[in-house]
Protein backbone atom coordinates (compact mmCIF):
# COMPACT_ATOMS: atom_id res chain seq x y z
CA UNK A 1 0.00 0.00 0.00
CA UNK A 2 1.03 3.41 -0.71
CA UNK A 3 1.94 5.70 1.43
CA UNK A 4 -1.10 8.71 1.80
CA UNK A 5 -0.39 11.55 0.70
CA UNK A 6 0.39 14.53 3.40
CA UNK A 7 -2.01 17.35 4.45
CA UNK A 8 -0.43 20.51 4.34
CA UNK A 9 -1.62 23.20 7.15
CA UNK A 10 -4.95 23.50 9.00
CA UNK A 11 -7.11 25.47 6.85
CA UNK A 12 -10.16 23.11 5.38
CA UNK A 13 -10.21 21.84 2.37
CA UNK A 14 -13.28 22.15 -0.25
CA UNK A 15 -15.24 18.59 -0.73
CA UNK A 16 -13.14 17.78 -3.78
CA UNK A 17 -10.20 19.59 -2.49
CA UNK A 18 -9.42 20.86 -6.05
CA UNK A 19 -9.23 24.18 -7.76
CA UNK A 20 -13.03 23.28 -8.86
CA UNK A 21 -14.32 24.06 -5.22
CA UNK A 22 -14.58 27.35 -6.49
CA UNK A 23 -17.68 27.51 -7.73
CA UNK A 24 -18.24 27.69 -11.63
CA UNK A 25 -14.89 26.67 -12.36
CA UNK A 26 -14.05 23.42 -14.60
CA UNK A 27 -11.46 21.44 -15.82
CA UNK A 28 -10.42 19.23 -19.02
CA UNK A 29 -7.67 17.00 -20.25
CA UNK A 30 -6.86 15.67 -23.68
CA UNK A 31 -3.55 12.94 -23.16
CA UNK A 32 -1.98 11.95 -26.15
CA UNK A 33 -0.11 8.59 -24.82
CA UNK A 34 1.66 6.18 -27.50
CA UNK A 35 5.01 5.29 -27.58
CA UNK A 36 7.27 8.11 -27.98
CA UNK A 37 4.07 11.02 -27.88
CA UNK A 38 3.76 11.95 -24.26
CA UNK A 39 1.58 14.88 -24.41
CA UNK A 40 -1.55 16.63 -24.01
CA UNK A 41 -3.47 19.63 -23.04
CA UNK A 42 -5.37 20.49 -19.87
CA UNK A 43 -8.28 23.55 -20.09
CA UNK A 44 -9.23 25.31 -17.27
CA UNK A 45 -12.78 27.00 -17.65
CA UNK A 46 -13.56 30.29 -15.08
CA UNK A 47 -17.02 29.94 -15.78
CA UNK A 48 -19.83 28.49 -18.14
CA UNK A 49 -20.32 31.26 -20.09
CA UNK A 50 -18.44 32.70 -22.40
CA UNK A 51 -15.45 33.95 -20.96
CA UNK A 52 -14.22 36.68 -24.41
CA UNK A 53 -18.19 38.43 -23.61
CA UNK A 54 -17.97 37.93 -19.70
CA UNK A 55 -14.41 38.18 -18.31
CA UNK A 56 -12.71 37.39 -15.34
CA UNK A 57 -10.27 39.46 -13.35
CA UNK A 58 -7.13 38.38 -13.49
CA UNK A 59 -3.06 38.95 -12.27
CA UNK A 60 0.18 36.99 -12.53
CA UNK A 61 3.49 36.74 -11.38
CA UNK A 62 6.45 35.80 -13.03
CA UNK A 63 8.82 33.98 -10.05
CA UNK A 64 11.63 32.96 -12.66
CA UNK A 65 10.62 34.01 -16.66
CA UNK A 66 12.41 30.86 -18.63
CA UNK A 67 9.10 30.13 -20.23
CA UNK A 68 7.63 30.83 -23.21
CA UNK A 69 3.99 31.10 -22.73
CA UNK A 70 1.39 33.66 -24.57
CA UNK A 71 -1.07 36.10 -23.36
CA UNK A 72 0.25 37.22 -20.63
CA UNK A 73 1.27 41.22 -21.89
CA UNK A 74 -2.57 42.18 -22.05
CA UNK A 75 -3.59 40.64 -18.88
CA UNK A 76 -0.45 42.80 -17.04
CA UNK A 77 -2.31 45.58 -18.99
CA UNK A 78 -5.74 44.79 -18.46
CA UNK A 79 -6.25 42.80 -15.53
CA UNK A 80 -8.75 40.32 -17.21
CA UNK A 81 -8.99 36.58 -19.34
CA UNK A 82 -10.47 36.34 -22.29
CA UNK A 83 -10.00 32.46 -23.05
CA UNK A 84 -10.13 29.27 -21.28
CA UNK A 85 -6.77 28.81 -19.47
CA UNK A 86 -4.61 26.50 -21.30
CA UNK A 87 -1.48 24.04 -20.47
CA UNK A 88 0.20 21.87 -23.06
CA UNK A 89 4.24 21.53 -23.79
CA UNK A 90 6.59 24.36 -25.38
CA UNK A 91 5.94 23.59 -28.85
CA UNK A 92 2.44 23.10 -29.21
CA UNK A 93 1.53 26.56 -27.25
CA UNK A 94 1.04 28.53 -31.52
CA UNK A 95 -1.07 25.53 -32.20
CA UNK A 96 -3.41 25.81 -28.58
CA UNK A 97 -3.53 29.86 -29.49
CA UNK A 98 -4.37 29.15 -32.91
CA UNK A 99 -7.65 26.91 -31.55
CA UNK A 100 -8.23 29.32 -28.91
CA UNK A 101 -8.72 32.29 -31.43
CA UNK A 102 -10.49 30.08 -33.86
CA UNK A 103 -12.86 29.06 -30.54
CA UNK A 104 -13.60 32.83 -29.90
CA UNK A 105 -14.50 33.49 -33.67
CA UNK A 106 -16.85 30.84 -33.79
CA UNK A 107 -19.08 31.78 -31.07
CA UNK A 108 -18.23 35.58 -31.44
CA UNK A 109 -18.10 36.40 -35.51
CA UNK A 110 -17.49 40.17 -35.02
CA UNK A 111 -14.20 39.16 -33.13
CA UNK A 112 -11.57 41.49 -34.31
CA UNK A 113 -14.22 43.18 -36.80
CA UNK A 114 -16.30 45.51 -34.93
CA UNK A 115 -15.17 43.45 -31.45
CA UNK A 116 -11.93 43.56 -30.37
CA UNK A 117 -9.28 40.94 -31.12
CA UNK A 118 -9.29 37.82 -28.76
CA UNK A 119 -6.18 37.67 -26.15
CA UNK A 120 -5.20 33.96 -26.55
CA UNK A 121 -3.95 32.38 -23.14
CA UNK A 122 -1.63 29.39 -23.35
CA UNK A 123 0.91 28.35 -20.77
CA UNK A 124 3.90 25.44 -21.58
CA UNK A 125 6.17 23.41 -19.78
CA UNK A 126 8.89 21.54 -21.72
CA UNK A 127 8.36 17.66 -21.51
CA UNK A 128 10.92 16.68 -23.79
CA UNK A 129 12.54 14.13 -21.53
CA UNK A 130 9.33 11.89 -22.03
CA UNK A 131 7.78 13.07 -25.05
CA UNK A 132 9.25 13.68 -28.98
CA UNK A 133 8.72 17.46 -28.21
CA UNK A 134 9.60 18.06 -31.94
CA UNK A 135 6.38 15.69 -33.18
CA UNK A 136 4.38 18.87 -32.76
CA UNK A 137 1.58 15.94 -31.92
CA UNK A 138 -1.04 18.43 -30.04
CA UNK A 139 -3.87 19.91 -32.22
CA UNK A 140 -7.17 22.56 -32.34
CA UNK A 141 -8.77 18.76 -31.66
CA UNK A 142 -7.08 18.06 -28.54
CA UNK A 143 -7.76 21.25 -27.24
CA UNK A 144 -11.43 21.84 -28.24
CA UNK A 145 -11.51 17.94 -26.38
CA UNK A 146 -10.11 19.22 -23.57
CA UNK A 147 -13.04 22.02 -23.26
CA UNK A 148 -15.73 19.44 -23.90
CA UNK A 149 -14.29 17.13 -21.31
CA UNK A 150 -14.14 20.51 -18.58
CA UNK A 151 -15.99 19.12 -15.36
CA UNK A 152 -15.66 19.61 -11.96
CA UNK A 153 -13.53 16.07 -11.34
CA UNK A 154 -9.95 16.57 -11.74
CA UNK A 155 -7.78 13.93 -12.98
CA UNK A 156 -4.76 14.32 -11.54
CA UNK A 157 -1.02 13.07 -12.36
CA UNK A 158 -0.53 11.69 -15.68
CA UNK A 159 -2.72 13.40 -17.67
CA UNK A 160 -3.69 16.16 -20.31
CA UNK A 161 -0.47 18.95 -20.44
CA UNK A 162 0.72 17.11 -17.30
CA UNK A 163 1.56 13.41 -19.19
CA UNK A 164 5.28 13.93 -20.72
CA UNK A 165 6.10 16.34 -17.50
CA UNK A 166 9.15 15.71 -14.90
CA UNK A 167 9.43 17.10 -10.99
CA UNK A 168 12.29 16.44 -9.12
CA UNK A 169 13.47 13.76 -11.56
CA UNK A 170 10.27 11.57 -10.48
CA UNK A 171 6.68 11.64 -12.59
CA UNK A 172 5.28 14.99 -12.43
CA UNK A 173 2.11 16.08 -14.03
CA UNK A 174 -1.04 17.81 -12.90
CA UNK A 175 -2.21 18.49 -9.29
CA UNK A 176 -4.92 19.91 -7.45
CA UNK A 177 -6.41 21.09 -4.27
CA UNK A 178 -8.56 23.58 -2.66
CA UNK A 179 -8.45 25.59 1.09
CA UNK A 180 -11.05 27.49 2.71
CA UNK A 181 -10.48 31.35 4.32
CA UNK A 182 -13.37 31.96 5.76
CA UNK A 183 -16.26 31.95 4.03
CA UNK A 184 -14.15 31.97 0.92
CA UNK A 185 -12.20 29.17 -1.58
CA UNK A 186 -9.06 29.09 -3.03
CA UNK A 187 -8.25 26.48 -5.58
CA UNK A 188 -4.70 25.61 -6.93
CA UNK A 189 -4.07 23.74 -10.10
CA UNK A 190 -0.10 22.97 -11.41
CA UNK A 191 1.60 22.00 -13.90
CA UNK A 192 4.74 20.70 -12.29
CA UNK A 193 7.77 20.05 -14.25
CA UNK A 194 10.63 21.19 -12.09
CA UNK A 195 12.84 20.48 -9.10
CA UNK A 196 15.93 18.93 -8.22
CA UNK A 197 15.43 15.54 -6.81
CA UNK A 198 17.63 15.91 -3.60
CA UNK A 199 15.62 19.23 -2.81
CA UNK A 200 12.49 17.37 -2.65
CA UNK A 201 10.87 18.50 0.60
CA UNK A 202 7.26 16.21 1.48
CA UNK A 203 5.66 18.52 4.18
CA UNK A 204 9.02 19.34 5.61
CA UNK A 205 10.66 16.02 5.71
CA UNK A 206 13.88 16.33 2.91
CA UNK A 207 12.90 13.05 1.95
CA UNK A 208 14.53 13.90 -1.76
CA UNK A 209 17.94 13.30 -0.10
CA UNK A 210 17.22 9.23 1.22
CA UNK A 211 15.94 9.14 -2.65
CA UNK A 212 18.52 10.71 -4.18
CA UNK A 213 20.66 7.70 -2.85
CA UNK A 214 19.23 5.95 -5.80
CA UNK A 215 18.20 8.23 -8.69
CA UNK A 216 20.50 10.65 -10.35
CA UNK A 217 19.02 14.41 -10.21
CA UNK A 218 19.20 16.29 -13.58
CA UNK A 219 20.10 19.83 -13.55
CA UNK A 220 17.28 22.48 -12.98
CA UNK A 221 16.00 23.26 -16.32
CA UNK A 222 12.18 22.62 -15.93
CA UNK A 223 9.24 24.38 -14.90
CA UNK A 224 5.67 25.29 -12.93
CA UNK A 225 2.78 26.85 -13.92
CA UNK A 226 0.48 27.67 -10.96
CA UNK A 227 -3.13 28.67 -11.39
CA UNK A 228 -5.35 30.12 -8.54
CA UNK A 229 -8.92 30.69 -8.34
CA UNK A 230 -10.80 32.19 -5.49
CA UNK A 231 -14.64 33.14 -4.98
CA UNK A 232 -13.37 36.10 -3.21
CA UNK A 233 -14.18 39.76 -4.95
CA UNK A 234 -9.97 40.44 -5.87
CA UNK A 235 -9.50 43.29 -8.38
CA UNK A 236 -6.25 42.22 -10.81
CA UNK A 237 -3.73 44.33 -8.13
CA UNK A 238 -4.99 42.13 -5.44
CA UNK A 239 -5.05 38.69 -7.54
CA UNK A 240 -1.67 39.47 -8.78
CA UNK A 241 -0.20 40.02 -4.88
CA UNK A 242 -2.61 36.79 -4.60
CA UNK A 243 -0.64 35.09 -7.60
CA UNK A 244 2.52 35.68 -6.04
CA UNK A 245 1.61 33.77 -2.60
CA UNK A 246 1.82 30.55 -5.28
CA UNK A 247 5.40 30.91 -4.68
CA UNK A 248 5.65 30.29 -0.72
CA UNK A 249 4.25 26.74 -1.69
CA UNK A 250 6.24 26.08 -3.94
CA UNK A 251 9.34 27.33 -1.97
CA UNK A 252 8.58 24.83 0.66
CA UNK A 253 8.65 21.87 -1.87
CA UNK A 254 11.97 22.52 -2.47
CA UNK A 255 12.47 24.76 -5.26
CA UNK A 256 14.47 27.56 -5.50
CA UNK A 257 13.51 29.00 -8.61
CA UNK A 258 16.16 27.77 -10.85
CA UNK A 259 18.14 29.67 -13.35
CA UNK A 260 16.01 27.21 -16.43
CA UNK A 261 12.80 26.35 -14.31
CA UNK A 262 9.67 28.83 -15.82
CA UNK A 263 8.02 29.54 -12.54
CA UNK A 264 4.46 31.36 -13.25
CA UNK A 265 1.52 31.93 -11.02
CA UNK A 266 -1.71 33.36 -11.98
CA UNK A 267 -4.91 34.03 -10.23
CA UNK A 268 -8.09 34.71 -11.07
CA UNK A 269 -11.42 35.48 -9.27
CA UNK A 270 -14.85 34.56 -10.00
CA UNK A 271 -16.54 36.82 -8.00
CA UNK A 272 -17.61 38.70 -10.76
CA UNK A 273 -17.07 39.71 -14.83
CA UNK A 274 -16.38 42.23 -16.61
CA UNK A 275 -18.30 43.06 -20.56
CA UNK A 276 -16.48 43.13 -23.55
CA UNK A 277 -19.26 45.11 -25.12
CA UNK A 278 -19.23 49.00 -24.10
CA UNK A 279 -22.56 49.54 -23.97
CA UNK A 280 -23.19 47.10 -21.24
CA UNK A 281 -23.09 48.29 -17.52
CA UNK A 282 -19.77 47.47 -15.66
CA UNK A 283 -20.42 45.65 -12.19
CA UNK A 284 -20.23 47.47 -9.01
CA UNK A 285 -18.43 45.26 -7.28
CA UNK A 286 -17.74 45.87 -3.13
CA UNK A 287 -13.91 44.32 -3.10
CA UNK A 288 -12.11 42.56 0.07
CA UNK A 289 -10.29 44.82 2.01
CA UNK A 290 -6.22 44.69 1.53
CA UNK A 291 -5.98 44.01 5.70
CA UNK A 292 -8.27 41.09 4.62
CA UNK A 293 -6.11 38.85 2.45
CA UNK A 294 -3.62 37.42 5.40
CA UNK A 295 -6.28 34.08 5.35
CA UNK A 296 -6.13 34.14 1.48
CA UNK A 297 -2.18 33.88 0.93
CA UNK A 298 -2.12 31.42 3.36
CA UNK A 299 -5.01 29.17 1.76
CA UNK A 300 -2.71 30.06 -2.12
CA UNK A 301 0.47 28.91 -0.22
CA UNK A 302 -1.06 25.58 1.22
CA UNK A 303 -3.14 24.67 -1.70
CA UNK A 304 -0.30 25.20 -3.93
CA UNK A 305 2.01 22.64 -1.86
CA UNK A 306 -0.75 20.46 -1.77
CA UNK A 307 -1.56 20.41 -5.40
CA UNK A 308 2.48 19.66 -6.14
CA UNK A 309 2.33 16.74 -3.51
CA UNK A 310 -1.03 15.28 -4.82
CA UNK A 311 0.56 15.72 -8.36
CA UNK A 312 3.66 13.25 -7.06
CA UNK A 313 1.58 11.12 -5.89
CA UNK A 314 -1.05 10.91 -8.65
CA UNK A 315 1.25 10.64 -11.36
CA UNK A 316 1.95 7.34 -12.87
CA UNK A 317 5.08 6.05 -13.96
CA UNK A 318 5.76 6.53 -17.72
CA UNK A 319 8.38 5.50 -20.57
CA UNK A 320 8.80 7.86 -23.54
CA UNK A 321 10.73 8.82 -26.40
CA UNK A 322 14.29 6.84 -26.77
CA UNK A 323 13.00 4.23 -23.69
CA UNK A 324 13.20 7.86 -20.62
CA UNK A 325 11.38 6.34 -17.73
CA UNK A 326 10.33 8.41 -14.89
CA UNK A 327 9.48 6.53 -12.01
CA UNK A 328 6.57 7.05 -9.29
CA UNK A 329 7.00 8.45 -6.11
CA UNK A 330 4.90 6.30 -4.56
CA UNK A 331 6.35 3.40 -5.88
CA UNK A 332 9.51 4.07 -5.04
CA UNK A 333 8.33 5.65 -1.26
CA UNK A 334 7.16 1.62 -0.79
CA UNK A 335 10.11 0.60 -1.60
CA UNK A 336 11.56 2.87 1.46
CA UNK A 337 8.97 1.89 4.01
CA UNK A 338 10.04 -0.56 6.74
CA UNK A 339 8.68 -3.74 6.23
Amino acid sequence: MSPAVPRIGTLPSGPRDAITDVAGVTVGHATLAEGEVQTGVTVVRPHAGDPYLQRVPAGFAVLNGFGKSVGLLQVEELGVLETPIALTNTFSVPAVAAAQIRQCVAANPECGRSLPTVNPLVFECNDGFLNDIQRMAVNEGHYLQACASAGEDVAQGSVGAGRGMSSFSLKGGIGSASRRAGTHTVGALVLANFGLLPNLLIAGQPVGRRLATAQQADTEKGSIIMLIATDAPLDARQLRRLALRAGAGLARTGSVFGHGSGDIALAFSTAYTLPQRREAPMPAVALLHDGLLDDLFQAAADSTEQAILNALWRADPVTGRDGHVRPALSALLRELAPT
